[in-house]
């Protein structure tokens, strides 16, 4: 089966006749019904009332045990308890977990729209203090075509927001308010991001804003196709994290332990319909910032953004290591550069590549113009050649 480059469902990529149930990437964006089990609203209200009561009934428990106490006449205070002295100042180093999220809150927003094909929530991130917000495409792809797009900031305030640009081929997307002033969050380096750097995640889990949690970056490079019910799939040269991610999280930033954005979360990995989870099961993936930056650039210049393609399509369901190419477009990169259908690409710039999604990605992680070193294998000769990408037709 013949695809082109910039195609493939996320369903192949989840199920490669494995044993084992192989994990499915959900797109974690809360949405009206929740979409992966679909209950009413009320029903997990009730829920959450339930936990509250027993919350409240056991504080309740021990206020009366204390008033019990204090009715005796005793005291929690009387000379009988030695109590360890304390210091009630609490000094935050600046780059503890709460030093950095008070910094970086202020310019997490929240994203709710609606339109005649349902509600959602999602995050965004201030990246310009003149109201530029970047988040994901399959946030707001819902209001691409009508709605209304509300965006909610840490203090409180809500203001409309409109779409200035998308990229589904990234799952990016960036509006724009008319709120100026607020700080913009300071961009990272996502190539000197190492395996074991702590890193803190900020959102709307469930539509709970300004949720923080934190964990490491758990691994690099990961080939990540995701893609929604409708709509182009999203290849992602990921960062993978252990720190929470749930539905509504989606556009959120992920930060390093300066408060500086290395990633914008995304995805997260689930055992589907094995389990039935759909929540955080300490695998979530976020794209790097400096493939987010330059596509939050072209679409506040032009509207648009393009993605590098090298002129091939490629075997989705071939089972052995590399990716074999059955088209070749003629006069594009690949064609120039010597290769033909038939041949089996193993190696893009150094990455071993072992299965298509791999291939597309790391084309992906490349941008329009980028001189690439690709290893073909043709019948039982490999040889190198090299090719200069090119963007994609708009």
């Amino acid at each position: 089966m013949s695809q082109p480059e910039w195609w493939s469902p996320a369903a192949q990529y989840a199920h490669n006749q494995r044993p084992n149930p192989a994990p499915n990437f959900y797109l974690p964006q809360s949405a009206q019904p929740f979409p992966d089990r679909g209950a009413p609203a009320q029903r997990r209200g009730a829920r959450v009332s339930v936990g509250l009561a027993v919350g409240m009934a056991l504080i309740a428990g021990a206020v009366g045990g204390i008033a019990g106490n204090l009715a005796n006449g005793s005291s929690l205070f009387d000379s009988q308890v030695n109590l360890v002295a304390t210091n009630n100042a609490v000094e935050r180093a600046p780059e503890s977990v709460a030093a950095i999220a008070s910094r970086v809150l202020p310019s997490v927003v929240s994203i709710s729209t609606r339109s005649r094909s349902g509600a959602g929530t999602g995050t965004g991130f201030v990246i310009r203090s003149d109201g530029y917000i970047l988040t994901n495409n399959h946030v707001v792809e819902n209001v691409a075509r009508g709605g209304s797009l509300n965006v909610s900031f840490n203090d409180g305030k809500v203001v409309r927001g409109k779409i200035v640009g998308v990229n589904p081929a990234y799952d990016l997307a960036v509006i724009k308010v008319t709120r100026t002033g607020v700080p913009a969050l300071q961009f990272g380096n996502s190539d000197s991001v190492q395996v074991g750097d702590s890193v803190i995640a900020i959102g709307s889990p469930l539509g709970l804003s300004g949720t923080v949690t934190s964990g490491i970056i758990s691994a690099k490079n990961r080939a990540v196709t995701a893609g929604a019910d409708q709509g182009e799939s999203s290849f992602i040269n990921a960062l993978q994290t252990d720190a929470a991610i749930n539905p509504g999280n989606s556009g959120g930033p992920l930060v390093d332990r300066t408060g500086a954005v290395v990633g914008v979360n995304t995805a997260i990995a689930t055992l589907g319909s094995f389990s039935g989870q759909t929540g955080s099961i300490g695998l979530g993936f976020a794209i790097p910032i400096n493939q987010a930056r330059r596509t939050a650039e072209e679409l506040i210049k032009t509207g648009k953004s393009s993605y590098p393609i090298l002129g091939v399509s490629v075997d989705t369901n071939y089972g052995e290591s590399g990716a074999l190419i059955t088209s070749v477009s003629p006069g594009g990169p690949a064609d120039e550069a010597g290769i033909q259908e038939g041949d089996i690409i193993l190696n893009l710039d150094g990455r071993v590549i072992t299965n298509p999604d791999e291939l597309i990605v790391a084309i992906r992680n490349r941008a329009p113009g980028d001189r690439v070193s690709i290893t073909v294998k043709r019948e039982e000769v490999t040889k190198v050649v090299k090719a200069t990408l090119v963007a994609a037709p708009q």
